[in-house]
């Protein structure tokens, strides 16, 4: 194979993206992009929910708050400019009680601190099938997209560009030589890390997200509508969001499972991953960290799909029951082993001739083309020190 420039290892919305700011960049440049599955977006880029945030939740410390707000404008730029529909759906986020009240203040703020416009509005000046505690938060550049529709089209432009994708290729498998590695292989992205040398106090740990889509006859809401969130976890709650077609479900869970692609039964069962990932959970339920116990049994208790639809119903007046699943995704969550957290925020980290994602959560999705802007300023800067 010819001298290749980058190297690019996993072939989801982050890979791509990079790749694209790379290309558009030095159109000579030689980039390869290796992926162990035989398409683009078959994990969490293509199993997302697709909604495009709008950068409040976030403190204004946080490469999240920095970058979502751009990302939200720079993925519907690429979605019009290619015919991809977008679902100007905007959002309401609603509070239960008196003390989620305040906490709608305190994201109002982080709103108007990140630069994202939201407003809160009165109850009454909602859409009245809406169930809130006085107030909401209402977001107008929150919007949703098809996932996968968004990956592939992206990966024709790519292909265009001269960029080569090779499938069914894990790292460890990788034969050729390349000048520079980057590492956006999502839930493996640690352990590719650590081969490098970095990563030590990292692992990953998985959470499922099961959605489950709503096929009444009516069509109780026409916008997103999300509860207040623990704060102390990355978690958004189980919400509603409408889709690119308009369709409406409820989700996602945050399930604790026990290997890193545990989507159903016993498929992709791996004894090495089960046994870590079984170690950290047993030590995170007994010390109760950012209070997982609750959390766990809270989530587990998500299997039962009348739980699912109970919470979903807290924040509407009227909507049946006729729920089905859908096809679901794992969040690949990073874990501190040194302070038992889970980390909040983006981190990418380098070293000798390589740069490695690690922690590329929700928002990601929404922020991918911003998050590739601020990560090839730092390659870039990195080959010039």
């Amino acid at each position: 194979m010819e001298s290749i420039d980058y190297l690019i290892v996993g072939a989801g919305i982050i890979g791509m993206t990079i790749a694209h700011e790379l290309i558009s960049r030095n159109p000579t440049l030689k980039i390869v992009i290796v992926e162990k599955e035989s398409e683009v977006a078959v994990h969490a880029s293509g199993r997302n929910s697709g909604i495009l945030h709008a950068g409040f939740y976030y403190t204004a410390d946080s490469l999240k708050a920095k970058l979502t707000a751009d990302g939200n404008k720079r993925m519907k730029a690429f979605c019009y400019e290619n015919n991809i529909f977008v679902n100007e759906t905007q959002k309401y986020v609603v509070a239960k009680d008196k003390q989620e009240l305040e906490w709608l203040y305190e994201l109002n703020n982080r709103a108007k601190v990140n630069g994202v416009i939201t407003k809160l509005v009165d109850a009454k000046d909602i859409d009245s099938n809406i169930k809130t505690y006085k107030k909401a938060l209402f977001s107008p550049s929150t919007a949703s997209v098809n996932p996968k529709e968004v990956c592939y089209v992206l990966r024709d432009k790519l292909i265009e560009k001269g960029v080569k994708f090779i499938f069914n290729q894990p790292f460890e498998t990788i034969a050729f030589s390349y000048n520079y590695l980057i590492n956006c292989a999502g839930s493996y992205a640690d352990k590719i890390a650590k081969s490098h040398g970095i990563a030590k106090n990292y692992t990953m740990l998985p959470f499922k997200g099961l959605y489950l889509k709503y096929y009444g006859d009516d069509k109780p809401i026409a916008t997103n509508v999300y509860p207040v969130p623990n704060m102390k976890n990355p978690f958004l709650g189980v919400h509603y969001t409408v889709t690119s077609k308009n369709e409406i479900k409820i989700g996602p869970t945050a399930i604790p499972v026990f290997w890193r692609e545990n989507y159903q039964g016993l498929a992709g069962f791996k004894l090495n991953e089960f046994l870590e990932i079984l170690y950290y959970s047993c030590k995170l339920f007994i010390l109760n960290k950012f209070n997982f116990r609750a959390l766990a049994i809270s989530e587990i208790k998500n299997y039962r799909k009348k739980n699912l639809i109970t919470k979903s119903k807290q924040m509407l007046h009227n909507i049946g029951d006729d729920f089905r699943p859908m096809p679901a995704g794992i969040r690949a969550q990073l874990l501190d082993t040194k302070s038992n957290e889970l980390v909040m925020d983006f981190i990418v980290d380098h070293i000798d001739n390589s740069t490695h994602i690690l922690n590329a959560v929700s928002p990601a999705f929404t922020c991918s083309f911003a998050f590739a802007d601020y990560v090839v300023n730092q390659i870039l800067d990195k080959k010039e020190a």
